[in-house]
């Protein structure tokens, strides 16, 4: 495997000790931790178990330790998306940001050549998301993660707009992560809303943005999208034949052809598949496509940067992949880290 410098730019983290949030805001449906072993936790959510986690889930130094053995010299943090809270009331979501975001930038404060950060915001109340986008750009987070969408609004709708509209003016890269998965009820087994609803989550986040008229709007907003773009690569040629075919139905906020802004975003490489990657590179190039692993969660790639070492790229490609990529979007420097 080559020695190329490496950005991974999706992975998350959370703090070690969370308050009690549930005392804290005076009702449920908070992420606490209770921690059962030595170097493991488990996630609970209102006394109902959602994830084991270990260590390198919130320690700074066992992710460096790891990422020096699997050669990633630059990760990019951001909370686990059950995080985001966009159920809860706005000013115990901006609570939960500021706690979150602060724990983020505190270990890019003490690791800065090993760390960037990303924060998060309550887009359920955007006044509230774009006072606390500007703080997080205050204490040098260089942008945020939103989930594919606000409960019940998609990214097209005209009340998020001013967030997208500040993240441009601020300069601060966005990436959307999908969460809260459609149709979940429908999935309660074989972990289909991570095999099934995740992809479509992610298209329905592209979509909206592209038929919202986002991107037409704002051309300088830099938004990478998790898992490769979920469904919306492979699906680009339907998305695009119901655009011409049906214009009175999906042409009704923006005039452009979706096909028109490939490129106008990233993805991140987490496709787990050599076709699918060539396919990516095919369909938006490399320098729309950054390395991003999922780290630590089992359903990212474990061996960071092994889809992008096995492919036969040229040295100079795979380091576009690898960190140029990561670099333009969140408009830094290599010179920065090393």
């Amino acid at each position: 495997m080559e020695d190329i410098f490496t950005i991974d730019i999706h992975t998350h983290i959370i703090p070690e000790h969370l308050p009690d949030f549930k005392t804290r805001y005076g009702y449920g449906g908070f992420i606490n931790l209770d921690h059962h072993k030595p170097c493991c936790a488990r996630m609970m959510k209102d006394g109902e178990f959602f994830r084991e986690i270990e260590d390198n889930c919130w320690s700074a130094e066992r992710r460096m330790e790891q990422c020096d053995h699997q050669h990633v010299h630059v990760q990019v943090l951001s909370t686990i998306p059950v995080m985001f809270s966009y159920w809860a009331k706005p000013q115990d979501a901006l609570d939960l940001s500021m706690f979150l975001n602060d724990h983020i930038a505190e270990i890019v404060e003490k690791y800065p050549r090993r760390f960037v950060g990303l924060g998060t915001i309550p887009m359920q109340a955007p006044e509230l998301a774009i006072r606390e986008l500007e703080r997080c750009a205050k204490i040098g987070l260089k942008g945020v993660q939103i989930g594919s969408h606000v409960e019940d609004m998609n990214l097209d709708r005209p009340e998020l707009f001013p967030v997208f509209q500040a993240c441009e003016e601020l300069d601060m890269a966005v990436f959307v992560h999908p969460w809260d998965m459609m149709a979940k009820d429908k999935m309660t087994k074989y972990w289909l809303p991570w095999l099934v609803g995740m992809p479509a989550e992610s298209s329905l986040a592209i979509c909206s943005m592209i038929f919202g008229g986002v991107f037409e709007r704002l051309p300088n907003l830099r938004t990478a999208f998790a898992h490769g773009g979920g469904s919306f690569p492979s699906t680009i040629g339907r998305i695009e034949h119901g655009f011409n075919v049906r214009p009175d139905l999906v042409a009704i906020d923006n005039k452009v052809n979706p096909r028109d802004y490939l490129g106008k975003f990233y993805f991140d490489s987490l496709v787990h598949d050599p076709a699918m990657l060539d396919y990516l590179m095919d369909l938006v190039g490399p320098e729309k496509i950054a390395l991003g692993t999922d780290y630590p969660f089992p359903l990212g790639e474990l061996e960071p940067g092994k889809l992008i070492h096995s492919m036969d790229y040229s040295s100079e490609t795979k380091a576009q992949l690898l960190h140029g990529s990561a670099l333009s979007w969140l408009k830094m420097s290599k010179s920065q880290f090393v």
